[in-house]
């Protein structure tokens, strides 16, 4: 069937993190633009028990699920025409199939991830991006790597990074963190991970020094099992744990804050620090992998590695207004360089030289 257009649906029983928010805002951009593709018919394929998706396109849920083996065992019987996977998974049956593997953490830092994850995806990684028609990521770096270790020649990855626009949804004064008495003090955001390379103790380990400046750090999704070798008894009093937040809460916590800090030792792309730019918050993020590619000017950067050197970045925002004014006015600009309708369309383009060859 040449002009039918199978999209994986798997994201959809997913909790939501970067790599889910890329596959949803690509689904539902392209949900408009494929009404003006008469030729081309569209439907998403997920497990059972599947969320619903943005946008009119149709969702077909299997009877059979359970990951891993949903995309090997039960998908390719439902896949018509192209198969587009967006979130580093699909299925090996499938010739024509277009898969976006968004970083190569599991060969970088393969410490943040569980021995059976690191190596089931090890294990398939290059076997999928082998057998695909087009593999896209979403960044320069990523598709760097992706050459440098082995998995896929340069030629055969199309760079299409994420979007800005979702953030333009959010409501910040909807939030409990947008009232004027929510913090006492100005403060540092971050967000937790007990991912490894997420490196957040690296300001962990300044947080002392940030209380002496009267500032205090706040971190959403840091409480409970999210760390898993954080003594909370231990912090300082300036930190605050959030927990789970939701958009409308990082959208005010964004615009609250002094800055936020992003000290990834790698990311494939790094979404929150462009919504933090798409918000107007200052950003200081790590000179590494594609941060400086995300960010450009409208940030300050640090090594990942050194603690002091966040804290003295920290120290010129506090020091420095025009500094601060300087890059709220440059955030938004950088930030309207990504845009997920433009991303759609380059998906577009490529499902198009499959699907109507």
């Amino acid at each position: 069937m040449s002009g039918a257009l199978t999209i994986n649906g798997g994201y959809l029983t997913q909790r939501v993190t970067g790599v889910q928010r890329y596959a949803r805002e690509i689904v539902a951009a392209l949900d408009g633009l494929l009404r003006a593709e008469p030729g081309l018919t569209a439907r998403i394929v997920a497990p059972p028990g599947a969320a619903d998706a943005e946008g009119t396109l149709p969702v077909l849920r299997t009877r059979l699920g359970g990951r891993p083996l949903w995309h090997q065992c039960v998908l390719p019987f439902y896949t018509q025409g192209t198969l587009l996977s967006l979130c580093n998974m699909g299925s090996l049956a499938a010739s024509r199939h277009i898969i976006c593997i968004h970083d190569l953490n599991i060969i970088l830092t393969p410490e943040s991830y569980s021995t059976t994850y690191r190596t089931y995806h090890r294990a398939m990684l290059p076997l999928l991006v082998r057998r695909a028609a087009r593999v896209t990521t979403v960044s320069a770096f990523s598709a760097r790597m992706l050459s440098e270790h082995g998995f896929c020649p340069l030629e055969k990855i199309s760079v299409i990074p994420n979007g800005h626009e979702h953030v333009l949804r959010w409501r910040p004064q909807l939030s409990v963190y947008a009232a004027p008495d929510a913090f006492a003090r100005p403060f540092v955001f971050m967000l937790g991970s007990r991912a490894r390379h997420k490196n957040v103790e690296t300001i962990f380990a300044i947080a002392a020094d940030l209380d002496a400046l009267g500032l205090d750090l706040v971190v959403a999704g840091a409480k409970g099992k999210n760390f898993s070798s954080l003594n909370e008894a231990n912090l300082p009093a300036n930190v605050h744990l959030l927990g789970f937040v939701t958009d409308n809460d990082l959208a005010a916590l964004y615009q609250c804050a002094l800055c936020f800090a992003f000290p990834s030792l790698t990311e494939g792309f790094g979404l929150p620090a462009l919504e933090a730019l798409a918000l107007g918050c200052p950003v200081v993020a790590s000179n590494a992998a594609s941060l400086p590619e995300v960010c450009g000017e409208a940030a300050l950067y640090a090594d990942p590695r050194r603690p002091q050197a966040w804290l003295a970045q920290i120290k010129r925002l506090q020091a420095e207004p025009d500094l601060v004014a300087s890059l709220k006015a440059k955030g938004p600009a950088q930030a309207a360089r990504f845009s997920w309708a433009e991303s759609a369309r380059k998906y577009l383009d490529l499902i198009k030289s499959l699907s109507l060859a």
